[in-house]
Formats: structure tokens, sequence, C-alpha cells
């Protein structure tokens, strides 16, 4: 019979000889070093400049710029039309991932390469092609040049990849067992669908739809053509932004900015909150 010899160098439990837990512990300090690191270099670092010269006027000099009357209206514009893009998404990104992943049918490859398009298109061409298409000389006899339905599509364009791809593959990983079980208790498609498919989609939707929401209250390039900014209309925040800078006032354009950036930390905070709180409800109850 072969012996077994546990030696200190191959104890269970341990992943090597004496010395390599200490080796992988500086290890790990030093890929959470470097990524500290960069996380300030190419994120903190830009928005405590952009809190730093919000701040460079004062209180009343912020307060100012964010209640003013313009500042006031292109946020109007900008979180009702970002809201209702949101969900339309939600329900069109859900039925795009859906049609992707449990449908066969031809040009399925493309459509799944198409839906990335935005993500790779500078968001100016994306204002471009709006334009061309529901502009004044609209092949389609949609002119939608100047309104917040112009706005919203091209939102929608930009937005809707957000949506898809965080859908996607949670729903190829969903056990088609507890679906068919279902169904063969004589549950129809939309009962199963509304008490085994959407609970475990819940998270997935929520992070899609709080990146959908923060990328469309910040987008400038998809809307500055087909929108025109015309205040109180479709001038979004992003734009009233850039009339600021172009004034030369640095300090309400970082309040605006400032503004933005709270809105979209605050929506994704809270959609991924309830998002775990889903799914840990759901490992409790399964």
């Amino acid at each position: 019979m072969t012996a077994i010899v546990v030696t200190e160098a191959t104890r269970p439990g341990e992943d090597g000889p004496p010395g390599h837990t200490g080796f992988r512990r500086e290890g790990v300090s030093l890929r959470v070093g470097a990524a500290v690191i960069w996380l300030s270099l190419i994120v903190l670092a830009p928005l405590a400049a952009i809190a730093w010269q919000a701040a460079g006027g004062g209180w009343q000099a912020f307060r100012l710029a964010i209640t003013s009357h313009s500042a006031l209206e292109s946020f109007r514009v900008t979180l009702t039309i970002a809201a209702g893009v949101t969900v339309v998404n939600l329900v069109f990104g859900l039925l795009i991932a859906w049609v992707l992943v449990r449908d066969d049918f031809v040009g399925k490859r493309f459509i799944d390469v198409i839906i990335d398009l935005p993500f790779a298109l500078p968001t100016i061409v994306a204002s471009l092609v709006m334009l061309a298409l529901y502009g004044p000389a609209s092949p389609v006899q949609l002119h939608l040049q100047h309104t917040a339905w112009g706005v919203g599509l091209a939102l929608a364009f930009v937005t809707l990849p957000f949506v898809v791809r965080a859908v996607q593959p949670v729903l190829l990983e969903i056990d088609r067992e507890v679906e068919e079980a279902a169904a063969s208790l004589g549950a129809s498609g939309a009962t199963i669908f509304r008490t085994v498919v959407l609970p475990s989609l819940t998270p997935a939707l929520l992070t899609g739809a709080g990146l959908a929401f923060s990328r469309a209250i910040g987008e400038f390039g998809s809307v500055v053509l087909i929108g025109g900014a015309v205040p109180g209309k479709t001038e979004v925040s992003s734009q009233w932004i850039r009339t600021l800078i172009e004034n030369d006032d640095r300090t309400g354009a970082a309040a605006i900015s400032l503004v933005l950036l709270g809105i979209s930390f605050l929506v994704l905070l809270v959609l991924r909150v309830l998002g775990a709180r889903v799914t840990n409800r759901q490992e409790r109850s399964a």
C-alpha cells in the first residue's frame, strides 16, 4: 500500500511551500496598489478637479449656477427624455436579448455585431445619421429635427447596447429545465416569464437601466445636430454646459457637471443596491 506523507510543504489547505502565502499577499498588494493608482489618475483626479472648480466661486455662485432658469430647464429636458428612453430601452433591449439568445434565424450573428456599433461609432456620427434620416430631407418623411422625439431617438441609439449586453449573458445562464418543469405543470408562457425568468433577469435589467440612464444624461455628440439646443425644448444639460464654457463661465459649467455626476452616481448606487437585494432574496428562496 502506498503511504501518503504529509510534510510541512504539502499540508492540505496550503497553496504551496512556506513563504508562498506571503508572496501571494505581496502580489495582491501590488495589484491593488496599481489598480488604485490608475483609478485615481483616470477617474478620481478628474472628478476632484471638477468639484474643486465648481467650488471655486463659493456656495452662492454654485447655487445660482444650478438654479438658474436655463439650468433648471436643461435638467428638466435631460432627465425627462433620459428616463423615457431608459424605459423604452428596457423593453426593447430585453426583447432583442431574448431573440439573440433563444431564437435561431438568418442574420443572427450580424445583428449581434450591430448591437455594439453605437459603442464603436463617434457619437457625432450618430447625430449625422439621425439628421439624415429624420431631418428636413428625411427619406421616411419624419421631420424630427429640433424636437424632443429626435433627441430621444438619438439617445435610444447610443444607450440600447447597455441593456442588451447586461441582460444577454444572464439569459444564457438561466436553467431551461426550470422553465420546462413549469410548462409541464401547465403554466403559460407569460406566467413562466413573469415568475421564473423575469426575477432572474431583474438585477441585470437594473444594471443596464442604470448604465443607459447615466449615459443618456451626459450625452452630447449624438444630440448636437438633431436636437439643435432649443432652450426649454431640446437643450440638454451637456449643451448648456458647452454654452457656459463658450461664455467663459467655467465655474458654472463645472457646477452643472457636478450635479449630473451626482445624479448618475445616485441612480447607479440605488439600482445596484436594489439588484443586490433581489439577488439575495432569490438565493434565500432557492
